[in-house]
């Protein structure tokens, strides 16, 4: 009896610490316990950073805390768009914040590693089994991460792993051309390799992808049960990969869909990962596998596994679904039908969002930033919206963007369709959701920012040593990578993500998406001076600037050499007009109960940070920025002319030839225009969605918005 009473008393104690040794909370939810709502952790990226590489050459960084941390650089974060490292934290921190409030099941839409290895997949699993023992269940989507591509990938690997001497280290999978060569420089282990739908969907079968036992019932796009009596016995077989599969050739889905008269090619089988469940009585989940991996010119039918042959899924995204996949769409359609017949409560999810993320802001974008910026690539086509609405589905939770926000879409057919943008776990503005019916016609969804996790700085003292080898080395590459120290002070997870978002948008942003003469301009103001240069008005010229340089910190590094118009001024009426737009600028900001010197607390630095930050937080940036800065900002948005002038080209670029104010003018009254769109969008924090009244109501009293 005495061994029995130990055995029990460490298995309790087993069952009470992670992974990783340190205890996973215990929380009583109480009356606060709902069986029927849903928490959405979308792009958790997770990389273990204390897995076993089982590798002799590289074991990680030995830790004060006796651990081996296999982590990637701080560089190699700043200038990635989520977090490798302090998200496995915050996974943590999200998972017992969910099961405090009496959450037990837990959605997650997609990229739920950061590349599909087994080091990071197995590593997630264990973590997943630690809180599934305390009740949880959780139910997978596939992500463009995971898989990265179809079929196992035995090239890949890493470049930028940390040493303890602060230098980058490559490690990669055995098949990669610098193993074969025996690099020395290189690591190889296939813990790096990156994993197909089969190793994906057999280790993680019982995180949705198979039928539970407890499930009242679950199914896929090609179930079938006989007389349709639906049994654990029966899900299990169709769960099969074999029975969960398609035809899809590069131009479309194939089998009975294939188009009379059109050519298709490269045809091939492919798994669908989707499933539908109901996990507890009245609650369907309708997990949905947007990838879309297309046969391409590598493709070799002689061996239809091999990973190069697909594109990456991506870009596409619901687009290519309707030409794809179109067995999914009628499947959807089916299941939306039988959730309003039979009253069940339906959440779909999926990695990819169904209609514009971008708080409706897209075309300006595109009109305003380099060709592709923001990933706008990436967006749902009007039609593509148009098609899923008609599916009837009433609620969609999409990742991907690392976005949060919401939209929704109605058509003439009385079909009301809702996309919720579930925000990253890796990102500023890191965030899960909780959505739960309140009536067959109303949904809430809740946003709940993750600001605070434990542990969040418990890597730091490693990211010094290569902050110190970066500025000890005269290399320039390393001097390229140089980033703000400032990141290591930071108090809390939610000010950590903001300064990396600062550092991302500096080391990235401005040069990928920000066109020449925009950025210079972004990156040398604060807003004193904008709103100073909003007033402007002078005959002085870009070229001029040169020749009174101490008024204003742009230049006409970033234009074309232009012809000087006649009965030109002087560089020095540059300094007048300056004074005079200031006396405007300071009636402006008096108007609104400001005053013109507050405006330079917000330097470019803080500026440019904000503008990204909004892009991907939506309204829950506006909370990071404060009530005096968002009036602040309102300021800026209404202060522009009305009709700014036209610009002065030379072919498609600048001419050095327009006067100061006239391209700032221009282009920044788009820019600001953007934040306001981004910034006052459709409810994205805490909301209600009403299916019968078919609209979205704001539940948060405590928001900001640009409005």
């Amino acid at each position: 009896m005495r061994y029995v009473l130990l055995a029990a008393a460490a298995a309790a104690l087993l069952a009470a610490c992670g992974s990783d040794g340190l205890p996973v909370t215990e929380t009583n939810p109480g009356d606060g316990f709902n069986a029927t709502a849903v928490a959405f952790m979308s792009d958790v990226h997770f990389e273990n950073i204390y897995g076993d590489l089982k590798s002799s050459q590289f074991a990680g960084i030995p830790t004060r805390e006796g651990k081996n941390a296999t982590i990637r650089t701080m560089y190699a974060q700043l200038t990635s768009t989520r977090l490798f490292n302090e998200n496995y934290f915050a996974f943590r921190a999200a998972l017992d914040d969910a099961y405090g409030k009496g959450i037990r099941l837990v959605a997650m839409p997609g990229d739920i590693s950061d590349d599909a290895q087994p080091i990071n997949i197995d590593g997630l699993a264990d973590i997943l089994h630690e809180y599934q023992a305390k009740g949880m269940r959780f139910f997978i989507a596939p992500g463009n991460h995971d898989p990265n591509e179809p079929y196992d990938d035995d090239e890949a690997g890493k470049n930028d792993f940390l040493t303890k001497d602060g230098k980058e280290q490559k490690i990669y999978a055995v098949n990669n051309a610098a193993c074969k060569a025996k690099d020395p420089g290189v690591v190889c282990t296939n813990q790096l390799m990156e994993q197909g739908y089969e190793k994906l969907m057999t280790k993680l079968a019982e995180f949705g992808y198979a039928p539970s036992k407890n499930d009242v019932y679950w199914e896929t796009p090609f179930s079938s049960y006989a007389d349709g009596k639906y049994s654990y016995e029966a899900a299990s077989a169709a769960a099969d990969l074999s029975k969960r599969q398609f035809e899809i050739c590069t131009e479309g889905e194939g089998g009975k869909y294939k188009v009379a008269g059109k050519t298709y090619s490269r045809c091939v089988n492919m798994v669908d990962a989707s499933y539908l469940v109901e996990p507890v009585k009245g609650i369907w989940l309708l997990a949905l596998d947007g990838n879309v991996h297309a046969p391409n010119a590598n493709f070799d039918p002689a061996n239809p596994k091999y990973f190069k042959g697909y594109d990456n899924a991506g870009d596409a995204g619901w687009n290519k679904m309707l030409t794809h996949k179109i067995h999914q769409i009628a499947w959807i359609k089916s299941v939306a039908a039988r959730a309003k017949a039979q009253g069940k409560q339906l959440m779909s999810f999926s990695h990819y969002p169904t209609m514009d993320f971008y708080a409706n802001q897209t075309d300006a974008m595109k009109a305003v930033f380099k060709p592709g910026a923001f990933q706008v690539s990436r967006m749902p086509a009007a039609a593509t919206t148009a098609a899923l609405a008609a599916t009837g589905l009433p609620l969609h939770v999409g990742g991907h963007m690392h976005f949060n926000g919401t939209n929704d879409y109605k058509d003439s057919a009385g079909n009301y369709l809702v996309n919720v943008q579930s925000p990253s776990l890796a990102v500023f503005g890191a965030a899960y959701k909780i959505v739960s019916y309140q009536s067959k016609d109303l949904i809430d969804v809740q946003t709940v920012p993750l600001s605070s996790v434990a542990r969040h700085n418990e890597l730091f003292p490693l990211y010094q040593v290569e902050y110190d080898y970066l500025q000890g080395s005269s290399a320039a590459s390393d001097i390229a990578k140089r980033w703000n120290r400032g990141i290591l002070d930071s108090k809390s997870y939610g000010e950590f993500t903001r300064t990396y978002f600062g550092e991302l948008s500096r080391l990235r942003f401005m040069s990928d998406y920000w066109p020449c003469e925009m950025k210079e301009a972004a990156m040398s103001l604060d807003a004193r001076q904008m709103l100073i240069l909003s007033q402007l008005q002078t005959r002085v010229t870009l070229a001029q600037l040169k020749d009174n340089p101490s008024v204003l910190p742009i230049t006409a590094a970033c234009a074309a050499k232009g012809t000087p118009a006649d009965g030109g001024v002087a560089a020095s009426q540059l300094t007048a007009d300056w004074a005079t737009a200031t006396a405007k600028a300071e009636q402006i900001a008096a108007a609104a109960n400001l005053k013109l010197a507050d405006f330079a607390k917000i330097s470019a630095y803080e500026f440019y940070g904000d503008f990204h930050r909004t892009v991907y937080a939506g309204e829950l940036a506006l909370r990071d920025m404060g009530a005096e800065r968002v009036a602040q900002y309102k300021v800026l948005m209404a202060a522009f002319p009305a009709s700014p002038a036209a610009i002065i080209k030379v072919g498609d670029q600048l001419s050095d030839q327009n006067p100061v104010h006239v391209a700032f003018q221009s282009q920044f009254k788009q820019v600001f225009a953007i934040l306001k769109g981004l910034g006052s969008g459709k409810p994205g924090d805490h909301f209600t969605i009403d299916l019968k009244a078919q609209k979205l109501n704001n539940v948060s009293s405590s928001g900001l918005s640009f409005n």
